[in-house]
């Protein structure tokens, strides 16, 4: 283990045993943490605790005690964590200290709105790279980034260090698009198709389906 002492509002120390052995368990953390973290920071908060974290995810105090002990144990009881501290720990648990380049697959009404959105790059993740099949699309310019063929995918990847791919593409061709992803050493594939593609061991896939969500919610 590894001991980060930072200094405490009574002028203690806060100690964060940070267990280096279970960051490669990181995927299973709630990344919300590192959100909430950054509101607080921003807001000009310096200490935090358990209930107010809790108030803010819409979780147990006790539930946020766990997942924080998950990786080490943070801060001292009855004063809380400090927020800056706390924050640059869990991007480093979560390898958000790091920048990505990630690459869209699929450009139509979905995959504009993705190369579009502003909010990306803040947070570490860079779209360097666009991909499509149709040769309308090729050479167009989306949200600052220059629309390539299937064809250049693999050359892209690598000169690019892409490791991260985003694919909204329709579900008929969701699969080969994800082999070739995978063929082309991509490990991290964030789908939006409505099916599950399959993934060799180590290749990490993310689905999310909007309307399998709304019809989670049709019980209200």
């Amino acid at each position: 283990m590894v001991s980060n002492p930072s200094d405490t509002p009574g002028g203690g120390s806060q100690s964060c045993y940070l267990d280096r052995s279970r960051v490669t368990d990181r995927a299973s953390f709630p990344p919300q943490y590192v959100r909430i973290l950054s509101q607080l920071l921003d807001d000009g908060e310096e200490v935090t605790n358990s209930q107010q974290l809790g108030a803010m995810l819409q979780i147990t105090s006790a539930q946020i005690r766990k997942d924080l002990s998950y990786f080490g144990r943070f801060g001292k009881q009855g004063r809380g964590y400090r927020v800056r501290h706390l924050l640059t720990e869990l991007k480093q648990i979560l390898g958000l200290d790091a920048e990505w380049n990630v690459a869209v697959v699929g450009v139509g009404r979905l995959g504009n709105a993705i190369l579009n959105y502003p909010g990306f790059n803040p947070d570490g993740f860079h779209l360097v790279a666009a991909f499509d099949n149709n040769p309308r699309h090729l050479g167009e310019d989306v949200g600052g980034v220059s629309v390539e063929p299937m064809s250049a995918m693999a050359e892209t990847v690598a000169s690019r260090n892409i490791t991260i791919a985003i694919v909204a593409v329709p579900s008929v061709h969701t699969q080969s698009v994800v082999d070739q992803l995978v063929e082309c050493g991509v490990r991290a594939i964030l789908n939006y198709a409505p099916i599950t593609a399959q993934v060799p061991a180590g290749v990490w896939v993310r689905n999310i389906d909007p309307v399998l969500a709304l019809q989670s919610m049709t019980t209200i």
